[in-house]
């Protein structure tokens, strides 16, 4: 059984996390398979991604059997394994939706957070898990999670490693919607598929503002802005969009 199964529907691939008798905990396999469905989700035909899990669970994090047969440098481990595949969920100009259908806890959930759009399944539920086994949140964890809720409410969670339910992570903004567990996956490539309706380009370049937002000076801010304007003035896309407002119809985004 692969540990990753990607699937397309038009311009949307989804890439279903596949250990589910262990709530798709992750181990090098599943690394490695993650990281080859990442590469592939590079392809320009697809406009947006949908990041879910098998069976009950999204993602729990490390399989600790793993760690405890051979757990190494945990540094090293990291560097080599979860964060290429963190910087290749941002390194993506396209929209990644993580469809959270069960427990996203530890790693899992930090790869929840590194993706651009959360949807939950009312089953669903985050867990900062690290600090429960006297570790510190890692793989993005401080960083992705600080961004979304804030210093104050970013360190009451991650160093509590309190359990949060579905409508809990609504209410504090850490997803966007929650939806019945049997429609997460329509739900999640409904989305998918709006975001992939709009213009790749544009999408994409402002997925690269808003990661370099909160590290830039007003100034630096303004002055990317200015240029990657000046390349969204320059493509068909953009000559498409204008034509089809004076026309009153419905655009269609060629991604050129």
């Amino acid at each position: 059984m692969a540990e990753v199964e990607v699937a397309r529907d038009g311009s949307v691939m989804t890439i279903t996390l596949n250990r589910p008798d262990v709530l798709n905990a992750f181990n090098k396999a599943m690394h490695d398979a993650l990281g080859a469905a990442l590469k592939e989700a590079r392809d320009p035909e697809v406009r947006a991604v949908v990041l879910t899990g098998a069976g009950r669970g999204f993602c729990v994090g490390q399989d600790l059997v793993e760690f405890r047969e051979a757990a190494g440098d945990i540094g090293a481990r990291l560097r080599a394994t979860y964060h290429p595949n963190v910087l290749a969920i941002r390194a993506l100009e396209k929209p990644v939706i993580a469809a959270v259908n069960g427990p996203a806890a530890g790693a899992g959930m930090s790869f929840a957070c590194a993706c651009d759009v959360r949807i939950a399944a009312d089953s669903a539920s985050f867990v900062p898990a690290f600090i429960n086994i006297g570790l510190i949140p890692d793989s993005g964890a401080t960083f992705f999670v600080t961004r979304i809720l804030g210093y104050s409410r970013a360190f009451e969670w991650l160093a509590s490693g309190r359990k949060l339910t579905a409508a809990e992570a609504h209410a504090w903004g850490l997803v966007s919607e929650v939806v019945e567990a049997k429609r997460l996956a329509a739900r999640a490539t409904e989305v998918a598929g709006e975001f992939a309706a709009r213009p790749p380009l544009g999408v994409g370049m402002t997925k690269r503002l808003l990661d370099r937002a909160f590290s830039s000076l007003l100034e630096e801010q303004l002055e990317r802005e200015a240029q990657l304007q000046t390349v969204a003035t320059g493509t068909e896309d953009f000559r498409e969009g204008v034509a089809a407002f004076l026309e009153k119809r419905k655009p269609e985004f060629k991604g050129r």
